[in-house]
């Protein structure tokens, strides 16, 4: 039994050269027409470029978002205050809650022994430090020690605030 060989052409539904041109035109054409309607479709509709583009919201757009101060210097976007119309009498100063500011910023780490902060209230690890003097004590809070940031993490914290924080954690030790 001989076999016979199957002779099929490969059929191709592309017959002509404008056939083939068509085809090829429509493979570049048609991703390229999906990729721009996808585009528009994720940034949504444009809106009026002449808003956008103001010097007033670029300025916004690429304003930073901190600045550096150094030591007790003002920022100097900061205007000057005008000149009071009338003697002013300085008030006294206000009376620092050590309490509110040791449970914002202190409590985090002192309560459970956080980074080998000494736990609040515990008499054996705070008695060499309260040996050392208040003066130290502040000190170390305000500019920080080994595992412990400068006044615990928050720059926004006046000394008298973190000396405040400080007296608070040791009336507990005591």
């Amino acid at each position: 039994m001989a076999q016979t060989p199957h002779a099929e052409e490969h059929q191709s539904f592309i017959k002509t050269p404008e056939q083939l041109a068509a085809v090829v035109f429509l493979a570049f054409a048609v991703p390229i027409v999906i990729i721009v309607i996808l585009t528009q479709f994720v940034t949504g509709p444009s809106s009026d470029p002449a808003k956008s583009m103001n010097e007033d919201a670029v300025a916004r757009r690429i304003k930073p978002v901190g600045e550096v101060v150094f030591g007790d210097a003002q920022p100097a976007a900061t205007p000057a205050a005008p000149a009071p119309a009338a003697p002013v009498v300085a008030a006294a100063p206000a009376k620092v809650d050590g309490k509110a500011v040791y449970d914002q910023a202190c409590s985090v780490c002192h309560s459970a022994g956080i980074a080998g902060a000494p736990k609040t209230g515990d008499k054996a690890a705070w008695a060499p430090r309260i040996a050392q003097g208040k003066d130290t004590l502040y000190t170390h809070a305000i500019g920080g020690i080994r595992g412990m940031p400068a006044k615990g993490g928050n720059a926004s914290l006046a000394d008298a605030e973190v000396k405040a924080a400080v007296d608070v954690m040791i009336s507990q030790a005591k």
